[in-house]
């Protein structure tokens, strides 16, 4: 609840991703698993919506909740 991501550097990050050749279900996971590391929210969602070649759509989310 005191740290935030900054947009520019959240960004970068994510562009990192795009050629890394990974399932889109572990890329959502990685991004999590980054992310709640790097802030240490109380909870946290993210989802990852999929476009790639061949008009397959998917929409990938993944969340974490601090044990209480």
């Amino acid at each position: 609840d005191k740290q935030c991501l900054e947009l520019k550097s959240l960004k970068l990050y994510l562009l990192e991703y795009r050629n890394l050749g990974i399932f889109q279900g572990n890329a959502v996971n990685r991004v999590l698993r980054d992310c709640v590391k790097a802030c240490k929210p109380w909870r946290m969602t993210v989802t990852g919506e999929f476009t790639p070649r061949g008009g397959i759509y998917s929409s990938i989310s993944a969340s974490y909740s601090k044990k209480r």
